[in-house]
């Protein structure tokens, strides 16, 4: 029995898994989502967590333990810039899995971790810009018709 024994082996010594789970929180900081599979996200949630809760205190010592974690300094940077403020407001719960099938090699469930509220930003980015190309395609007729009917008169 595993009395007290909290986290996921994951099949692997501890070496290997903290290395895992560091690149994994390391891509999720960096990307805002990685495709892994499901015990592995549910392995690292709680790590990305714990680094946005570290950044919502923006200490010398706090920079300092991300840092140690990471495994780079733009994903510390980015961490602390964007990401802590981002989710200033906010009680717990930064990040999210969504499953997304079977992989076709192997059969294994895949599932998407990703920071909460970045499927906001994308489906805004793109809202703006189908608007964008509407207002163009608008301007670009208007124009054309213009241009027709002075050869006319």
């Amino acid at each position: 029995m595993r009395h007290k024994r909290a986290g996921y082996k994951l099949k692997r010594n501890v070496a290997a898994r903290n290395s895992l789970l560091r690149g994994l929180v390391t891509s999720v900081i960096e990307n805002d989502f990685a495709i892994t599979t499901v015990p592995k996200a549910k392995a690292v949630r709680p790590l990305v967590d714990r680094m946005i809760t570290l950044a919502k205190e923006d200490t010398l010592h706090s920079r300092r333990q991300a840092a140690a974690f990471l495994r780079t300094p733009a994903s510390v940077k980015k961490l602390f810039d964007k990401l802590g403020t981002k989710f200033g407001q906010r009680n717990g719960g930064y990040s999210r899995i969504v499953r997304l099938g079977w992989r076709k090699g192997d059969g294994a469930e895949l599932a998407k971790i990703e920071l909460m509220g970045t499927e906001l930003v994308k489906r805004a980015a793109e809202r703006a810009k189908r608007r964008e190309e509407r207002l163009k395609a608008i301007k670009e007729g208007r124009e054309g018709e213009e241009g027709e009917e002075q050869p006319e008169s």
